[in-house]
């Protein structure tokens, strides 16, 4: 409170308020260093020049930011949910720092707008936002520190757009769930590339279809190969779902799979047999082959062996 009452009495002596209580907005408080504010939103597509060439912009920001909003996380996620595991508070955490959250929020608190970047990689960058927010969080750990980034995200964004209780419960990782139902279920699940192409901007576009036992399920577009499988995948679950015929007809496909499975295991197994009945007679057959004399000549030679011992031993 303190701190802020006199940065607030700075800001009347500086010309330049507008920033200042732009952030205020936003933040709750009033930045020290509004320069590094301002880098975090600054997009790499806008990247200005500093000194020795060096080109600016929110790219090592995010990083710092994603890596201490990830320890901030786990601590709020930790304190919330007492004696649940560690799988448990790994998924929530994920699903709060994931970018379709963090995309989500920093529309909500307006971060948005404030971003600088080029027309055309905002036509394509679903992740901008997101990137921006992990920059922001960054910026406030490098202006204020730990205890600041914190509060900010337990009063500014947690209290305020996030409900931990129900992120907690939500199935966001569509791959990942329909993996483990293909698995649990025993049906043949593939993930295909079917297209790739270019927009109006010349950003490339990928199109995936998934296939259950050979049978087209859901599709799906994005701006990468994991996002279109992340569409196609929650496209093939809503049609597992809601469509009994789909689910007639990869049953039946299933079920066809495995009678041939069977049929050419057992082929398998009749042929190992028949060959190992074959080397067996291969086997008698060379057997009756050695002449009997051999056998007769070998008996003879042990009879006088033992003879001479005998003799010896007198």
């Amino acid at each position: 409170m303190f701190s802020n009452i006199t940065d607030k009495i700075r800001l009347l002596f500086r010309k330049d308020k507008e920033p200042y209580l732009c952030f205020y907005k936003m933040l709750g408080f009033y930045p020290r260093n509004i320069e590094i504010y301002q880098q975090a939103l600054l997009h790499k597509s806008s990247s200005i020049k500093a000194g020795k060439g060096r080109l600016l912009n929110n790219e090592r920001l995010e990083f710092l930011g994603d890596a201490i909003l990830d320890a901030i996380v786990a601590d709020i996620v930790y304190k919330k949910f007492e004696g649940k595991r560690e799988g448990f508070l790994t998924n929530t955490r994920s699903k709060i720092v994931q970018r379709e959250t963090l995309n989500r929020v920093a529309v909500e608190i307006g971060l948005d707008k404030l971003i600088k970047y080029t027309t055309r990689q905002s036509s394509h960058n679903s992740y901008m936002c997101g990137n921006a927010f992990e920059a922001l969080i960054g910026a406030i750990y490098l202006d204020r520190g730990y205890r600041a980034c914190k509060k900010f995200m337990e009063e500014r964004i947690i209290n305020q757009y996030l409900n931990l209780e129900k992120i907690s419960r939500k199935e966001v990782n569509f791959k990942s769930k329909l993996i483990e139902w293909s698995q649990k279920n025993k049906f043949c699940v593939e993930f295909n590339l079917i297209e790739q192409s270019l927009d109006s901007d010349q950003n490339p576009i990928f199109e995936t279809q998934i296939t259950v036992e050979n049978i087209p399920a859901g599709t799906g577009k994005g701006y990468s190969k994991k996002e279109s499988q992340q569409e196609a995948a929650h496209a093939t679950l809503t049609k597992i779902k809601g469509d009994p015929q789909f689910i007639d007809a990869i049953f039946a496909a299933k079920a066809e799979r495995e009678k041939a499975a069977e049929t050419a295991e057992s082929e398998n197994t009749t042929a190992i047999h028949e060959e190992a009945i074959a080397v067996e007679e291969s086997i008698s057959v060379r057997e009756e082959e050695i002449p009997k004399e051999h056998f007769v000549d070998t008996e003879r030679i042990i009879a006088e062996a033992e003879e001479v011992a005998f003799r010896e031993s007198k």
